[in-house]
């Protein structure tokens, strides 16, 4: 049996976490990448509990290393060679500050990761699909990369990024059986607002008094794309709670 081994990135959690587990239940192997190696562990598990046929891979690392990230590469390009799915997940915001008031770390993390991060394993990953003639890249972004506010002046640039490789990788892909696709959500809860706001409190009021997204939301999104037609390709989706009409437009259903 032919193996069809999917990459994501960023899997320890939320969005990626889902969509590692829901790759495997249509049938692909899993290759999961996060700083974390225990929840990366807790992960593979479940996978393998729900999708016994299945073969998962660990890389404990943080994606921003780029030399580390080769010699992985370079290592296990035999494993590689069966990569049909890339899932760039990985993804940060870091701080509500208007740009005058940012701290660089802040600003130089969310760009090497949102943005550094995902091209250079997009180009080391790109040449196994190529020799196939056969992959397809599923690129995060965010309606934050449509649409600037305020207090997410980097965030926003950093997926704006997005946007624009994606559409620009699908010119440079045309020809091939290479798709390459941008996912746009909106409000989702995930830990991307913990991790953005630093406390528990602040990002539940985030989502207060209204539904937002699921990461099963996004992750279902995601393997609906991956099994259209050969001849489809969705190059982006914009999706959104329906208490969301647009970044800053919400419902919030009084108590």
């Amino acid at each position: 049996m032919n193996r069809k081994l999917a990459i994501v990135t960023g899997a320890t959690a939320g969005i990626g976490q889902q969509t590692s587990l829901d790759l495997a239940k249509i049938g692909y192997d899993l290759l999961i990448l996060g700083r974390r190696q225990d929840r990366l562990l807790e992960l593979k598990k479940n996978i393998l509990s729900q999708s016994s046929s299945a073969q998962v891979y660990i890389l404990p690392m943080d994606i921003r290393d780029k030399d580390k990230l080769s010699l992985w590469i370079e290592d296990h390009a035999e494993l590689l060679k069966s990569t049909q799915i890339l899932v760039n997940s990985a993804g940060l915001a870091r701080g509500v500050e208007r740009f005058q008031d940012s701290q660089w770390q802040d600003i130089e993390e969310m760009i090497e990761t949102n943005v550094k991060a995902l091209f250079f394993l997009t180009l080391k990953i790109l040449p196994f699909m190529k020799k196939n003639n056969f992959g397809h890249i599923i690129n995060l972004g965010s309606v934050a990369g449509r649409w600037v506010y305020q207090g997410g002046t980097v965030y926003c640039a950093s997926k704006f990024a997005v946007r624009a490789f994606t559409e620009g990788l699908r010119q440079d892909l045309v020809g091939t059986a290479i798709r390459v696709s941008n996912i746009e959500p909106g409000m989702v809860n995930t830990e991307f607002s913990l991790i953005r706001l630093g406390n528990q409190t602040s990002a539940d009021k985030v989502y207060e008094n209204m539904t937002p997204l699921t990461a099963k939301d996004i992750s279902e999104t995601i393997c609906w794309i991956l099994q259209r037609p050969a001849h489809v390709n969705i190059q982006e989706l914009v999706i959104y709670p329906t208490d969301q009409a647009h970044i800053g437009v919400v419902n919030r259903k009084s108590t």
